[in-house]
């Protein structure tokens, strides 16, 4: 009786042991599995539109008109940075720049000029305030990019949040916004790559 009894338990613990190990499988965090999103695109470019751009300004936009191609290049460590272009028209000087750090997410916009300087105004972005979702993630202006845009005199800039948006198989959205009803969005078709640009100003 004893013994069967020892096995009993012994077989009802390692169940339990077996259990516990499966609860305690991690899955990909939700920041992990956003990187993954878009770094399955590694080497792929798609043509984008302007889905949102407001209020609407007198002056001419630097957008507007343009082909819009952003270009999943860097992607040499997909799971601690991605680089990616963003071309607008014949002006390659914009490359976001997203890294995994110990916090979550940061997102940086290296600005280029023709011959591969800096432009004064760039390495700007902001890091997650939040773990998000594998879908979006937000990325609150940070205290550098404010010293910037205050040296800059882009008093409107202090506010910046910028977002992206990864939808496998459907779009990838890019988005700025500000507390004063500012609204900018381009979202990329995922569904139909298109030609690969040329390489980056400063690349």
């Amino acid at each position: 009786m004893h013994s069967q009894a020892n096995i009993t338990v012994s077989l009802l613990l390692g169940a339990l042991f077996m259990g516990g190990c499966g609860a305690n499988t991690e899955s990909p965090q939700p920041q992990d599995q956003f990187l993954t999103n878009i770094a399955a695109y590694c080497g792929k470019a798609f043509a984008g539109e302007i889905t949102a751009n407001e209020p609407r300004s007198n002056e001419p936009d630097a957008f507007e008109g343009k082909t819009l191609v952003m270009h999943v290049r860097g992607c040499d460590n997909p799971s601690e940075e991605l680089r990616i272009p963003f071309h607008v028209g014949d002006d390659h000087s914009r490359t976001w720049i997203l890294t995994r750090t110990d916090k979550g997410l940061r997102l940086k916009h290296d600005h280029r000029h023709q011959d591969g300087s800096e432009d004064a105004v760039t390495m700007y972005g902001g890091n997650t305030a939040s773990e998000g979702t594998e879908n979006r993630q937000e990325f609150p202006v940070d205290q550098e990019s404010i010293d910037t845009f205050n040296r800059e005199g882009l008093n409107a800039s202090l506010t910046n949040t910028w977002a992206m948006e990864i939808h496998p198989d459907k779009y990838f959205i890019y988005e700025l916004t500000r507390p004063n009803g500012r609204e900018f969005r381009v979202q990329f078709d995922l569904t139909k790559p298109v030609a690969t640009p040329p390489t980056p100003w400063g690349y």
